[in-house]
């Protein structure tokens, strides 16, 4: 069982820091470094007993990620015609097409180097290659790991419950937003059915565009939904989500300053506004309320992308180093 002991290292890893805080980006790497040590632990353990078998899981393993590769790029692309199609034409819209674009180029840049024998194509290839598998393995652990955090559900006492805004679409509550309001008279309505008695804080300042706060609208759409009016406080001054957690977190600690929330936003958006929560030092997780099919894969690059840009000078970095070390393999 040794060959499973790094397995066993990171999913211990992964435990504790979940039961630290949940909003941890590092937990998404130990869950991945555990998903990927099990699987060669598996591999190794196979070659031990049965080595033909292990040469058929590899194969078969190769071909998969082949397809998947395939698959994946034509998803994107069908889902980028259907985000311009359904929400016009903006960078945030793209992203899905430029990604699954972005795949087939690499493809094909591979296909292109086998075939030429080009060492200035090879080398531009293996630069790339190093790039975007190291963009790919910080993708898939925010993925896996947002996906996971998204299982896990509040428990205990909830004193607040914090809708984040999206933004009025003609001065009214536009669908994205309802979901997030639906979401949360949801939650306050099993917290009150358990004995309980939250608050509602709608978060929202007022754009140029608009002729009234979104903290001001949302409440009166939860008025409207049955919520009784003393028990919603509006936050209207934000313009970003990280001003949504801190002016809410304001707010909740002048009612009471030792106050446990549960914050709701949408599902593709919850595991950022996690660590931003954490970052601003509120007492709470997030929650998620369904989003649009369609919608979901873009909205989920542009996260993963407003997550790699914080963290820029180390992500750069690396790219940086990436690009230096496929270049001098390059030139040997």
């Amino acid at each position: 069982m040794i060959v499973f002991v790094p397995a066993g290292i990171f999913l211990l890893a992964l435990l504790v820091g979940m039961l630290r805080d949940r909003r941890r980006l590092r937990n998404g790497f130990y869950l991945v470094f555990t998903l990927f040590f099990t699987l060669v632990g598996i591999m190794l353990k196979a070659g031990q007993t049965h080595p033909a078998l292990a040469a058929v899981i590899a194969g078969i393993l190769l071909l998969l990620a082949l397809l998947s590769a395939f698959v994946l790029a034509w998803f994107l692309v069908r889902n980028g015609l259907t985000m311009l199609r359904k929400e016009g034409r903006s960078p945030a819209n793209l992203l899905s097409l430029v990604a699954g674009l972005g795949i087939i180029g690499l493809g094909a840049m591979l296909v292109a180097s086998l075939a030429t024998g080009s060492r200035a194509l090879g080398t531009v290839t293996v630069v790339t290659v190093l790039v975007v598998g190291y963009v790919s393995f910080l993708f898939t652990c925010f993925l896996l790991y947002a996906l996971l955090y998204g299982w896990f559900k509040p428990r205990g006492r909830i004193d607040f419950v914090v809708v984040l805004g999206s933004g009025l679409i003609r001065n009214k509550v536009p669908p994205l937003l309802a979901g997030r309001l639906d979401k949360g008279r949801e939650v306050y309505d099993a917290q009150v059915a358990a004995g309980g008695s939250p608050m509602l804080v709608t978060s929202g300042g007022q754009g140029p565009d608009e002729d009234r706060p979104e903290g001001q609208a949302m409440a009166e759409y939860l008025i409207e939904a049955g919520v009784p009016a003393d028990r919603i406080i509006q936050e209207t001054q934000s313009r970003t989500t990280e001003e949504n957690l801190a002016l809410s977190g304001a707010l909740m600690r002048d009612v009471d300053p030792g106050y446990r929330c549960v914050i709701v936003t949408n599902n593709y958006h919850a595991f950022r506004a996690a660590l931003m929560a954490r970052k601003t030092d509120i007492p709470g997780q997030v929650v998620g309320s369904r989003t649009a099919r369609y919608f979901w894969p873009s909205a989920v690059i542009r996260e993963f992308v407003a997550i790699f840009m914080q963290h820029k000078v180390v992500n750069f970095s690396m790219c940086v180093l990436l690009v230096l070390t496929g270049s001098l393999a390059g030139l040997t």
